[in-house]
């Protein structure tokens, strides 16, 4: 067993697909730890120690705006590692092993107090359970292995209390189905993590990013860099402009396989015509919360992909090869298209086209490494990455530069200041006065 330490970050969403907040979950040590019992408790403390130094040192970057699900033993809870975090981003998980001991349990009814929120994973109404009811906000419930008579009588007697029921482990449609005829509060599992309440249509681009590449394109002096960059952190967007570089009117003799060359092959003029187009055929038609969810997923692959191949070994392909495989995972939930039908229509690698149709060569191992990492499956993380030759010692602080950047960049994406509305409103003038042809 690898001696790798892994911390991942998993959605948890309500019925209408809204992001309740995420679980934290961590490996390493031979400790899991993501609401389970430790499968070595002799090592509890060891792990407890890499946890606390981790946290103490990202806790800025794990933490961002948002409520955070995370399971703390006894050991941790004695650390009082539960005040590294604010109390409002915060959900302090508890299992059996916490239950039966005493003093942790002190512990409990005082962090309840002093404002934190408590969630129990593995709930049971059990004497044990019920001397804490008062302190307990969340009950986490395993869809997967619990009849569905004791979910339904738990759930709801929950619900008479006023506590809300997350289902966990739902990893596939019958139990997602389950989870919305008993009315949970909230979900989690891998099928939840991929699922939309409906595919967008092929304009679907994010709003305020497609804003800032409308006021860059139409500066005096448009900066290509700024522009790449735009474009590349939005896969429709990519996409697009990669279809329309490699379309017959431009009568390539060489396809165009990044976001730099196609911008070259377009042409500033021809940009700013198509920017235009958008804007007008989309002006009515913004984007839902679920599809900039995809779009912030395929970015996070995208860079997590990107970094990857900084350490892989013999892979047939670039880093920017890479990076549009990541951005591309996720364009058959943004448009309603199967991903065979979509990347027939753009010029790529064969290996990528493989790796995300069929996961199959080097190329379907470093994405799947991606996807396994964002499902917490830590025993193909191990193998993966083994077999690709990258260190897996480096996958977590990789992993967490990565969404670090993504929330970084996401921040600048999603908040407008009232100069850059004065900006859109300029170029949107502008745009409205560019000919035709030019």
């Amino acid at each position: 067993m690898s001696s790798s330490k892994y911390i991942v970050r998993q959605p948890i969403k309500d019925p209408e697909n809204h992001i309740l907040g995420y679980e934290i979950q961590y490996y390493g040590e031979n400790y899991a730890f993501s609401g389970g019992d430790p499968q070595s408790r002799g090592n509890e403390f060891a792990a407890a120690d890499t946890i606390y130094n981790f946290l103490t040192l990202n806790t800025d970057k794990l933490l961002r705006g948002s409520l955070n699900f995370m399971t703390f033993t006894t050991t941790l809870l004695m650390k009082k590692t539960p005040r590294l975090f604010d109390k409002g981003e915060l959900v302090i998980q508890i299992d059996d092993s916490v239950i039966i001991h005493p003093l942790a349990m002190h512990m409990i009814n005082q962090y309840a107090k002093e404002g934190y929120q408590i969630a129990v994973n593995e709930f049971q109404f059990a004497p044990r359970y019920l001397a804490i009811m008062d302190s307990i906000d969340y009950i986490k419930l395993n869809f997967r292995d619990t009849p569905e008579t004791t979910l339904k009588n738990i759930i709801e007697i929950a619900h008479s209390m006023n506590k809300k029921c997350i289902a966990v482990n739902i990893d596939r449609e019958e139990l997602y189905q389950r989870a919305i005829k008993l009315k949970v509060d909230a979900m989690e599992g891998t099928f939840v993590a991929e699922k939309m309440t409906a595919k967008t249509h092929n304009s679907g681009y994010m709003q305020s990013n497609f804003f800032r590449l409308m006021v860059a394109v139409l500066r005096d002096e448009p900066d290509v860099e700024e522009i790449e960059q735009i474009i590349s952190v939005d896969a429709t967007l990519a996409y697009g402009l990669l279809k329309i570089a490699n379309s017959r009117y431009f009568s390539l003799r060489s396809k165009v396989t990044t976001v730099r060359q196609a911008i070259m092959t377009v042409g500033l003029n021809e940009l700013k015509q198509w920017v235009y187009l958008l804007s007008a055929s989309n002006a009515e038609n913004p984007m839902d919360e679920g599809a900039e969810e995809f779009l912030r997923l395929s970015f996070m692959r995208a860079n997590f992909c990107s970094s990857l191949m900084n350490y892989a070994k013999d892979l047939p392909i670039t880093k920017p090869e890479a990076y549009l495989m990541g951005m591309f995972s996720t364009l058959n939930y943004l448009i309603d298209a199967s991903l065979e039908e979509i990347l027939g229509q753009i010029p790529m690698r064969d290996e990528v086209k493989e790796a995300l149709l069929h996961h199959t060569g080097r190329c379907g191992m470093l994405y799947d490494l991606a996807l396994s990492y964002e499902r917490a499956d830590w025993e193909q993380i191990d193998s993966l990455a083994e077999q690709l030759g990258i260190p897996t010692n480096l996958l977590t602080s990789l992993y967490f530069s990565c969404m670090e950047e993504v929330n970084r960049i996401w921040s600048e994406l999603t908040q407008q200041t009232p100069g850059q509305e004065e900006a859109g409103e300029k170029a949107e003038e502008k745009a409205s006065e560019t000919p035709s042809e030019e």
